[in-house]
């Protein structure tokens, strides 16, 4: 149950939702740093090629913004990162939904054996 596909996706998947969330506390709390570039994080594209061949698991990759900068080399939008993080909170909060389910399957399962 712990090794299917569908857990190791949802665990990947939290991960990643993690680590975004940790990007966007940074770059909110850079906002006025000179020469700050705001961090991305992605794992969308690869946790669906993990998927498809049957593993699910991945890890997010970090990587800085080639977004425009402001005049003191800062390129962090706050609207952009406002968004972001919205996204993020109800990608989160679906995919421990989804994660809690599973939990639930196997607790059923389990007391019904």
């Amino acid at each position: 149950m712990f090794d299917s596909v569908t857990a190791v996706a949802l665990s990947s998947a939290l991960d990643g939702l993690s680590a975004r969330q940790a990007a966007i506390a940074d770059n909110v709390a850079n906002l006025q740093t000179p020469n700050y570039h705001a961090k991305r994080v992605q794992f969308e594209d690869a946790l669906k090629a993990a998927v498809r061949s049957g593993s699910g698991a991945v890890a997010p990759t970090t990587s800085r913004s080639l977004e425009p900068t402001d005049t003191n080399g800062n390129n962090v939008n706050l609207d952009t990162e406002t968004v972001s993080n919205i996204d993020t909170n109800l990608r989160y909060s679906l995919a421990t939904q989804a994660a809690s389910q599973q939990f639930a399957l196997l607790r059923t399962a389990m007391r019904s054996s």
